[in-house]
């Protein structure tokens, strides 16, 4: 926990280092839905999507007129998946907890008129998950400490207080390591949030 404090500290003093003064800073809490599935070998394992939770607190940076900033939160997720073996036909249901720490770049699109109601955002920046769960996910497959992913996202804001967003998240290290037969490992995760900035 110590090396996410450090972490999480690093990230909000650069952000505070190169966000204008002028810039708008929120804060606010965020809860939502998760949808995780990992890529196997097909010949030897398939998983199935299966939904978790995620919670926890953002922050978020605005340079005002022009639209542009970047989110940053810290997240716990639980991550579920099925395995099935597609040699006994044998299905694993396992959960894995971590830590989220996304660092989103966001532009946020300015509307005539409903700009004050509603404005809508697309964001994208890279992912970092620091595994809380000590189970692993078999005999074959053990689970890595940390897991590296890249999102892509779009929402809309509300009021200038509520935000609904959708993000998709490219797992882009080995989420597990073991048996050779393992193909890529990684994470593949639908995201659907709603944060409410204070």
């Amino acid at each position: 926990m110590k090396f996410i404090t450090k972490v999480i500290a690093v990230v909000l003093l650069a952000a505070a280092a190169v966000v204008p003064a002028q810039a708008q800073f929120k804060w606010g809490v965020k809860a939502g839905v998760a949808v995780n599935s990992l890529k196997f070998n097909k010949d030897v394992m398939s998983s199935d999507n299966r939904a978790g939770f995620t919670g926890g607190l953002m922050a978020d940076f605005t340079v005002p007129v022009v639209g542009v900033g970047f989110d940053a939160s810290v997240l716990y997720v639980s991550r579920s998946v099925d395995f099935t073996n597609d040699d006994t036909g044998e299905v694993l249901t396992k959960n894995r907890s971590y830590i989220d720490v996304p660092i989103n770049f966001k532009y946020k699109i300015g509307l005539p008129i409903v700009g004050k109601i509603i404005t809508p955002f697309l964001t994208t920046g890279p992912d970092f998950s620091f595994l809380l769960s000590k189970e692993n996910m078999g005999e074959a497959y053990s689970n890595k400490k940390f897991d590296f992913a890249w999102n892509v996202g779009a929402g809309v804001q509300i009021v200038n207080h509520v935000q609904i967003a959708a993000s998709y998240g490219f797992g882009l290290t080995k989420s597990a390591s073991g048996d050779k037969s393992l193909y890529t490992g990684k994470n593949r995760c639908w995201t659907i949030t709603a944060a409410y900035l204070f």
